[in-house]
């Protein structure tokens, strides 16, 4: 049996089905840039990072959840995931969906949805695992209490 038939032989996996606005409580209008656009006359992969990255800084430094300058816990990504569903291109305004499904002891997990104006599926979704840790020592430290308190209202 070939590579190729082993492959073609493989049970099919589902694909997860893109979320809906309903299922965020947060929404923050990004604009997307001329810069953010690939050869291939889209917004580029690698950008839709950066956008579930601006929307819990926002979130975070918005609700004090966090101070990036000051806090002695910082959070640090050590897991990240995106599914695309549909191309967003330039000019156009998207907007990012936050919802956390997971507060742990040292760690949170923030999900993203990224959505056209207007549109009430995802164009794209995913999440990212932040791990708290000392800002010095770099080691594991419990989610702070203001922390889990700015978080609350977007545990789902």
């Amino acid at each position: 049996m070939t590579k190729a038939e082993t492959a073609a032989d493989a049970p099919k996996t589902k694909r997860e089905a893109p979320a809906t606005r309903a299922s965020f409580p947060h929404f923050l209008p990004i604009t997307t840039r001329w810069a953010d656009m690939d050869v291939y006359g889209h917004v580029n992969n690698v950008v839709y990072y950066a956008y579930f990255d601006t929307v819990v800084a926002e979130y975070l430094m918005r609700t004090d959840g966090v101070n990036p300058h000051e806090s002695q816990a910082i959070g640090l990504v050590v897991e990240t995931r995106c599914s695309y569903f549909k191309s967003l291109t330039f000019p156009e305004t998207v907007e990012a969906g936050l919802r956390v499904t997971r507060l742990g002891g040292t760690s949170v997990r923030y999900e993203i949805g990224i959505f056209k104006q207007g549109e009430d599926t995802a164009s794209a979704q995913g999440y990212f695992v932040h791990v708290y840790v000392d800002r010095d020592t770099r080691r594991p430290v419990p989610l702070p209490d203001h922390l889990k308190i700015a978080l609350a209202p977007l545990a789902v």
